[in-house]
C-alpha cells in the first residue's frame, strides 16, 4: 500500500494536469493519439537520458551535485527538444497552445519514467519525497518542455524558412529553468508550492492568448479562401491576384499545366475552408463527422502536384499558403 501511495503521489499530479490542459483547449486541436504518442516519446527520451547520464557522469567526474545542476539539464532537455522538433517538422503542431500541450505531454512521459526509477532505487523514501517529486519535479519537467515547445513554435512561425537551430532559444530557457530547480535555491516544499501555483497560471495565460490568435487567423483566412473560391467558381479568377500572376507565367508552362495549377489552387482553398469550418465547430462544442470524400480529394491533390512538377509548384509558392500553420491545417484533414 505504501508503494502504491508513493506511485500515485509521484505520477498522478502531472498526468492530471495534462488531462486538464487537453480538456480546456476549446478548439480540441490536438488529437488524443498524438498526445499519447508524445507521452511515449517522453518515456523514450527519459530512457535515453538515463543511458547518456550513466555513461557521461563517471567520465566527467563532477560529482552528483554539480552534474545534476550543470550537465543533466542540458542532456535531458536536449533529448526532450528532439521530440518537439520531430512534431514540428512533421506538421503536428498548429498553434502555440498545441505546442504547450504536446511539450507538457513529452515532459510527462519523461517524469513518469524518472519517478518509476526513483521508486525502485529509493524504496524507503518518505511520502514528502514523493510529494516533492510528484507536484514539483514532475511538473517542472512538463512545464520546462512546454515552455521550450512554445518558444520553438513561436520562432518556427516567424521564420520564412524554419530551420532546426531555431530550437536553441527555447532549449536555453528550458535548461536554465531546469538547472535553477536543481540548484535547490528554495526549500524543496516551497519550490514545489511555487511550481503548483505558477505553472497552471502560465498555461491559462498562454491558452487565452492563443485562442484569440486562433480566432483572428480563422476569420481572416476564411474570408480570403472564400473570396478566391468564389471567383474561381464564377469564372472571374482573371481579375484576382492569382489570375494576374498565372497570366504572367503562362508562357513558361504548357496549357495543361496551367489548368492543373488552377485545379490545385481550388482544391487547396476548399480544404482550407473545410479545416477552418471544423475548428469553428469545435469551438462551438460540436464534433465534425468524418468526410469519406477527403481521401479522394487528397489523392487528387497529390496527383496534381506530381503533374505540375517541382518547377510549377515553386512558381505557385506565393499562393499555396505554406506557412507552418497552413501545413498543419492540411495534415489535420489528411489524418481525419
Amino acid at each position: 500500500m505504501t508503494t502504491l501511495l508513493s506511485l500515485a503521489v509521484s505520477v498522478l499530479p502531472v498526468f492530471l494536469l495534462l488531462v486538464a490542459l487537453v480538456l480546456i483547449d476549446s478548439y480540441k486541436l490536438v488529437a488524443l493519439r498524438t498526445v499519447l504518442l508524445s507521452v511515449g516519446a517522453g518515456v523514450g527520451a527519459g530512457l535515453m537520458s538515463y543511458l547518456v547520464n550513466s555513461w557521461l557522469a563517471p567520465e566527467l567526474a563532477l560529482g552528483p551535485g554539480r552534474y545534476s545542476m550543470y550537465v543533466a539539464p542540458l542532456v535531458e532537455e536536449s533529448l526532450k527538444a528532439a521530440c518537439v522538433l520531430v512534431l514540428l517538422f512533421r506538421n503536428r503542431v498548429g498553434f502555440v497552445v498545441d505546442a504547450a500541450i504536446l511539450g507538457f505531454a513529452i515532459g510527462t512521459g519523461f517524469a513518469f519514467l524518472e519517478n518509476l526509477y526513483y521508486l525502485r532505487v529509493m524504496p524507503d523514501a518518505t511520502i514528502w519525497t514523493w510529494i516533492v517529486r510528484g507536484f514539483g519535479t514532475a511538473i517542472m519537467h512538463g512545464g520546462a518542455t512546454a515552455i521550450l515547445a512554445m518558444v520553438v513554435k513561436t520562432f518556427h512561425d516567424r521564420a520564412a524558412t524554419p530551420r532546426p537551430w531555431h530550437f536553441l532559444p527555447g532549449l536555453a530557457v528550458a535548461v536554465v529553468l531546469h538547472s535553477l530547480y536543481n540548484h535547490f535555491l528554495l526549500h524543496p516544499l516551497l519550490a514545489t508550492g511555487l511550481i503548483v501555483l505558477v505553472v497552471p497560471w502560465v498555461f491559462l495565460l498562454v491558452f487565452q492568448q492563443s485562442e484569440q490568435g486562433t480566432r483572428d487567423w480563422l476569420g481572416a483566412g476564411f474570408d480570403i479562401d472564400q473570396e478566391l473560391l468564389r471567383a474561381m467558381r464564377a469564372g472571374q479568377v482573371g481579375a484576382t491576384p492569382v489570375g494576374e500572376y498565372l497570366t504572367t507565367v503562362r508562357s513558361r508552362f504548357e496549357p495543361e499545366v496551367i489548368v492543373d495549377m488552377m485545379c490545385l489552387l481550388r482544391l487547396r482553398a476548399e480544404l482550407a475552408i473545410k479545416a477552418k469550418g471544423i475548428l469553428m465547430m469545435r469551438e462551438a462544442g460540436f464534433d465534425a463527422e468524418p468526410d469519406p470524400a477527403l481521401k479522394a480529394t487528397f489523392d487528387e491533390l497529390r496527383y496534381l502536384e506530381r503533374s505540375i512538377g517541382r518547377t510549377g509548384m515553386l512558381a505557385l509558392t506565393p499562393f499555396l499558403h505554406t506557412s507552418t500553420r497552413d501545413l498543419w491545417e492540411l495534415t489535420m484533414l489528411d489524418r481525419a
